[in-house]
């Protein structure tokens, strides 16, 4: 999208289902993993640009050796700083004791990031500061190596505050109020509670060592994720090691965030997205699962793995907007949909030119938009095809010449490009929009002056800011008869409070569409009527989206008109018009991912409408903070 938003998180996971010495012998070195982990990171880059972590756990080790190794970083490259410092140590060890480095034994009891468990984690801020202490994996630490916690996820929770309490309640003091603190506190809280349950069981019978070991043996995380979670409104995908090994991963029952999963005989792999996983691994896609909505992946100490019901299910909402404009495009199904979005949108973008394609010229921003793009186009040509055959059955030419509609094909070029080189960071916030307004470059002596229109297709637009105040500039500078912006994803018009730093209605120009239509319309008594229902309802069980009502008295078009008007800048000379996909076109294009509301105020969790209706009473209050 030309609007910059931070999104999700990433995850990537990888247990190895073996003794460390056969992937030596095998693969002619113990860091095979590691390097797997290194490419699931790299190829989700896209999900994390403020920090990455990385922790390893060793398997079966004595006391007094380390098995538990974390690298975090906030570097301007995160993931390639962490995996030069691992390959820094591993390095050190082959120059000092070459002749034990292929040692298995030797290797897990002197080298750190030898073990057999590995979680690594993409940061991409959307509450907090961005420091050290706020990258996962997060530790939760104990001389018990099965109380040990790492957890790692991509989640927001919507009721950290309830959260909170609990743990208050049961005693504990947590030293932060967020949302990864707490859930980690909570999970840790119930994997003590297990633990001590199976010790008081055994401890009779056996050693406490051997209880120890017994633990560890049987150790039920799923029962673990069923007590620790069952209070959890959100969306999430999260990850968890514990000190002797055992593993999981869990999605929330909506299935927000997503979370797949590969498994052979050597190594069970989880990532956030599939492609990482067939590049890492060199797989079939069929061959990639996903984990199911409101179930985990439990790993234990073995290697052995189950999906297992954690929560009961809900109708699956996992999150549109995630899949199509923030995912990889390089997975097949997400490209197909990326295309029939841009087909979707032939008929109004035709309406849009007055069906006149001969003066029209086609193009695309941002990069990410080429997709939906190429389907777009496909539309086009299916419709010039048609109207071929119409002409060679009924001889009624719909162009000027025959050769017009036998020959025509719709004009594309590439009119819009970003200069990569410029940073608007390197201005004060007075001389910004300046240095925003020269980050795009146009192409010139493509278009007829005052003949053409432009049509370029977005892949989203959030708040409007670069269309206002680069890219109608740039257009209007190759003088154009008209510019058609078109979105390939509905009209955003609700905060999103599971992962996407969308949480603030200001920032939407569609909210800001309907707040100039209501006052054209003298109708602001709806904005005070909304708002004593919002607050009314804070402490309601089953709380009523009451933003909703303020969008109702206007049609899509009505907003997108006005959309048009609000991020046009006054001395434009070109015709200006904003056409968006409807929220239907956006379910028959992803039909198995119907997370939709950001565009229809839908939200799959009490928390979600409880969310959007205190960010509603902070904007009526004039408070520029998250409601959650």
């Amino acid at each position: 999208m030309s609007d910059f938003i931070k999104h999700e998180c990433g995850i990537a996971f990888i247990r190895l289902r073996k003794p460390l010495q056969y992937y030596i012998d095998k693969y002619g070195s113990h860091s095979w993993a590691m390097k797997k982990l290194y490419l699931l990171m790299e190829k989700q880059h896209n999900r994390g640009q403020d920090g990455a972590g990385v922790v390893n756990v060793k398997i079966n080790t004595e006391p007094g050796v380390r098995y538990i190794s974390r690298y975090r970083s906030i570097d301007a490259k995160p993931i390639q700083s962490i995996f030069e410092k691992i390959s820094k140590k591993y390095k050190k060890a082959r120059k000092s004791f070459a002749d034990e480095y292929h040692n298995a034994r030797w290797l897990k009891s002197n080298v750190a990031f030898t073990g057999e468990v590995w979680l690594g984690h993409l940061r991409y801020g959307t509450h907090g500061s961005n420091t050290l202490e706020q990258c996962h994996p997060m530790l939760r630490q104990n001389n018990w190596r099965s109380r040990n916690l790492a957890v790692a996820g991509n989640f927001n929770m919507t009721n950290v505050d309830d959260l909170f309490d609990v743990l208050v309640n049961l005693g504990q003091s947590p030293k932060e109020k967020t949302d990864t603190v707490t859930v980690m506190e909570k999970i840790g809280h119930f994997l003590d509670l297990e633990v001590q349950e199976l010790f008081d069981k055994y401890k009779g019978d056996y050693t406490k060592q051997e209880v120890s070991e017994i633990i560890e043996t049987e150790l039920d995380l799923g029962r673990v994720l069923q007590r620790s979670c069952k209070d959890f409104d959100g969306g999430y995908a999260m990850a968890g090691i514990t000190g002797n090994g055992s593993s999981f991963v869990v999605r929330d029952p909506a299935g927000i965030r997503p979370a797949y999963y590969y498994a052979d005989e050597e190594v069970i792999v989880v990532a956030s997205e599939k492609p990482p996983i067939k590049t890492a691994f060199g797989i079939e896609f069929n061959e990639i699962n996903e984990i199911k909505p409101g179930h985990g992946l439990i790993v234990n100490k073995a290697g052995d793995y189950a999906e297992r019901k954690i929560l009961e299910p809900l109708e699956k909402k996992s999150c549109s907007f995630e899949r199509i404009y923030f995912s990889r495009g390089s997975d097949p199904d997400i490209y197909q949909e990326r295309k029939m979005l841009g087909k979707l949108l032939v008929p109004k973008i035709l309406e849009s030119i007055n069906f006149d394609l001969k003066n029209s010229v086609f193009s695309y921003i941002p990069n990410t938009a080429e997709t939906a793009f190429l389907g777009m186009v496909q539309g086009l040509e299916e419709y010039l095809a048609k109207k071929r055959k119409e002409y060679l059955l009924d001889g009624k030419p719909t162009l000027d010449k025959p050769e017009d509609i036998l020959d025509f094909r719709p004009r594309v070029e590439k009119l819009v490009t970003k200069d990569v080189k410029m940073r608007t960071f390197i201005t004060d916030d007075e001389h910004r929009d300046d240095m925003v307004a020269h980050v795009y470059d146009t192409t010139y002596e493509v278009i007829r002056k005052k003949v053409d229109t432009i049509v370029v297709l977005d892949d989203s637009i959030v708040r409007g800011t670069t269309l206002e105040k680069s890219i109608l500039r740039l257009l209007d500078t190759i003088d154009p008869k008209k510019i058609v912006i078109v979105s390939s994803a509905p009209q955003i018009r609700f905060p999103d409070c599971y992962g996407i730093d969308m949480s603030k209605f200001k920032d939407f120009v569609a909210f800001r569409a309907v707040l100039s239509l209501i006052k054209k319309k003298g109708m602001e008594t709806l904005l005070d009527e909304v708002y004593e229902k919002c607050r009314a309802s804070e402490n309601d069980e089953v709380p009523v989206n009451h933003v909703k009502e303020i969008f109702e008295p206007f049609t899509y078009e009505e907003v997108s008109n006005e959309i048009a008007r609000i991020v046009t800048p006054d001395d434009i000379e070109a015709e200006v018009q904003v056409v968006y996909q409807t929220v239907d076109n956006l379910h028959k294009a992803c039909p198995m991912h119907l997370g939709d509301w950001y565009f229809t105020g839908n939200y799959p969790t009490p928390g979600g409408n409880r969310v959007v209706n205190k960010a509603f009473v902070n904007f009526m209050e004039g408070k520029l903070v998250r409601a959650y």
